[in-house]
């Protein structure tokens, strides 16, 4: 990022703060959901609560001297951090290894009956066969009557606000906040999005996956429709190599969200059928490289993501913490350009991201005046604001 100071690296030790509020209220309670949600044995459950008070009142621990992952984690940090209070490390950093901790807990790398279980698989598909999916999916028989360049604008903005949308696929109205006093989308590059994509496209979309279920759907449509298009001739879609975030999509989930749409009537089966023939013959394949799950932002990805983001036509990067991951997990002023953060990733990228964290970039310094005024900062955190920023 040569142009931009780097701003300060976010925490989360600030009390009332909202990573503080992650570290303090949200891991504990996701170590109990996970408790209630799966029938682990006295072991597991011992070791989840030895993980809820580490978290909260303790230091960071080690990982087994014998975990399959300990170069990797030693080498993203763990050496510098291992003893240290999780609210004094960088925020990304703490999540992150919160998670791959919870995983040690339950057993899930070491070889045993819970070896590769995703403790949060119940909640997924909860979520995903909820009647709420059957009804987002029937508006896809709607959409099909549209023109080719309304349905591609509505399946965008499908992706872009996942399953807090009506995924009746409705555009954003310009300014279109129910209370109408600050925009829904406080950047929209959708134009120059498109621009990247041309008709009889032959290039190759890197699509970087956030969360399973309800948001990975529409992600899979808006692919299968670039593909059926011919707007790109081959899709990539990152995903996580392991349960990461609660929500993160994996194989398992992509598998699962195929599931669910080919079982749907309509056009979601037909779509479902197309990531299908796609997936068999190569022009969807799916990536689960280990930096997916790194506590590190893109700017130190390793040489073959590197690569790979470079020769694609487009990298489309879904949700709030790769969001984080491409920008830095910093405390940007929000009228720092995009493209100056971004500046280092190897190709052409465009964020699409429902705001739910601190981090922003990109905002005109009017948006970010009546957003403060009508809300504070709650607008950052609360998911009822997105954006479209694009780097060419």
């Amino acid at each position: 990022m040569p142009d931009t100071p780097a701003a300060p690296v976010i925490l989360g030790n600030e009390p009332g703060s909202f990573p503080h509020s992650v570290l303090a209220q949200r891991h504990p309670a996701i170590i109990r959901q996970v408790r209630d949600a799966v029938p682990y044995g006295p072991d597991i459950r011992r070791a989840l609560d030895t993980l809820l008070v580490s978290c909260t009142e303790g230091v960071l621990e080690p990982l087994p001297a014998d975990a399959h992952d300990r170069d990797r984690w030693q080498a993203w940090g763990l050496g510098e951090y291992v003893g240290r209070s999780w609210f004094d490390v960088p925020w990304l950093w703490a999540e992150s290894y919160f998670y791959r901790q919870l995983l040690e807990a339950v057993g899930y790398f070491v070889q045993g009956p819970w070896q590769g279980v995703d403790p949060f698989r119940p909640s997924k598909l909860a979520e995903l066969d909820a009647p709420e999916t059957d009804e987002e999916l029937a508006a896809l028989d709607d959409l099909e009557a549209r023109p080719a360049d309304e349905r591609a604008r509505a399946l965008l903005h499908g992706s872009l606000w996942g399953n807090r949308a009506d995924l009746g696929f409705r555009l954003s109205a310009p300014g279109g906040h129910p209370a109408d006093t600050t925009p829904a989308l406080v950047a929209d590059d959708s134009e120059p999005l498109w621009s990247l994509l041309p008709p009889s496209g032959t290039g190759t979309l890197c699509l970087v996956a956030d969360n399973a279920g309800r948001e990975l759907i529409p992600d899979l449509l808006l692919v299968a429709h670039l593909l059926e298009r011919r707007r790109v001739e081959r899709a990539v879609l990152h995903i996580k190599p392991y349960p990461y975030y609660v929500s993160d999509a994996t194989t398992a989930d992509v598998l699962d969200a195929v599931r669910r749409l080919t079982a749907a009537p309509g056009a979601a089966a037909a779509y479902g059928r197309g990531i299908r023939d796609a997936m068999t013959d190569g022009r969807l394949q799916v990536r689960a490289h280990p930096f997916a799950c790194a506590p590190l932002p893109y700017e130190a990805m390793p040489p073959e993501l590197h690569k790979e983001f470079g020769d694609a036509e487009l990298t489309l990067v879904k949700g709030d913490l790769n969001y984080r991951r491409l920008v830095g997990d910093r405390r940007w002023p929000p009228t720092t350009p995009f493209t100056d953060v971004t500046a280092y990733f190897p190709g052409p990228v465009a964020a699409l991201r429902t705001l739910k964290s601190d981090v922003i970039t990109g905002l005109d310094a009017h948006t970010e005046d009546a957003l403060v005024t009508a809300e504070g900062q709650r607008w950052r955190t609360s998911g009822t604001h997105a954006l479209i920023q694009v780097k060419a």
